[in-house]
């Protein structure tokens, strides 16, 4: 196990904690992970975290400003609207009373309507300078509400697709903090098929296979080598561990 937060790359920190749940007589942990991408400039914090953890998430953040790893936040990105993703959004407004939040960010101002003028609409392609690299809003795939986004960084080619690596872990097995390619003993394609089966119900309605082509464009367009999903561990190679994602996003189709 390792501890977050943990750093994948210059300038890019993956932050959170487990969420732990029982299911069939085992620890079942999930992440909703937050991850900082800091340039030179200025940082962006994608996905605003779950209430319960916004204490230990600020604590996560303070310690990377005071540290001087990362720069001031002043965009926060989230997927979609989805409380996991966007419960967040009107504290880390206050705390950053700079920042600006994009992405998946429509009808937010009936949540948080003291922010809406904050509440920014940017298209697919829409990018921000940070400094050394910019952050850019890419096309949701595999999408948890229509109006999903995701994001990508062009200094670590790093993509963060919210729910679509959505995959969780067994705390006994050791897994919390480490990357996809470090839990060995990690059954991707089984756990893949049970969030699919929890989260993304209208798989099991439509055909899958043209949403993994699209996947594998969008990769291929952007050059992706590393992904940074809300509710999985990061993946650090996609040639291993991609096809055991698509496997099990088949077979969570197949329920």
């Amino acid at each position: 196990m390792t501890a977050l937060p943990r750093r994948l790359g210059p300038g890019l920190y993956w932050l959170g904690d487990c969420i732990k749940t029982q299911h069939g007589g085992r620890l079942y942990h999930a992440y909703n992970s937050v991850y900082i991408v800091s340039g030179v400039d200025r940082s962006v914090l994608v996905e605003t975290g779950f209430p319960a953890d916004l204490p230990m998430l600020g604590r996560q953040i303070d310690e990377l400003l005071a540290s001087g790893a990362v720069a001031p936040v002043e965009y926060l990105f989230v997927t979609h609207q989805e409380t996991p993703h966007a419960g967040g959004l009107g504290r880390f407004l206050e705390k950053f009373p700079d920042a600006v939040a994009v992405g998946g960010v429509e009808d937010l101002d009936q949540i948080f309507p003291q922010h809406a003028e904050r509440l920014r609409l940017v298209g697919t392609n829409a990018e921000f300078d940070l400094g050394g690299r910019s952050f850019r809003i890419a096309p949701g795939v595999i999408r948890d509400l229509i109006t999903t986004y995701w994001g990508f960084d062009t200094l670590t080619r790093a993509l963060f697709p919210g729910d679509g690596f959505a995959y969780s872990h067994f705390h006994e097995d050791g897994h919390c903090g480490l990357v996809a390619e470090e839990a060995a003993t990690l059954d991707v394609p089984a756990m893949t098929a049970l969030f699919a089966e929890f989260a993304l119900h209208w798989t099991r309605f439509t055909d899958v296979e043209p949403y993994l082509v699209e996947l594998d464009r969008l990769i291929a367009d952007l050059g992706v080598s590393l992904v940074g999903p809300t509710h999985g561990l990061p993946i650090t190679s996609l040639p291993q561990t991609l096809p055991l994602v698509k496997r099990g996003f088949r077979a969570g189709a197949d329920v």
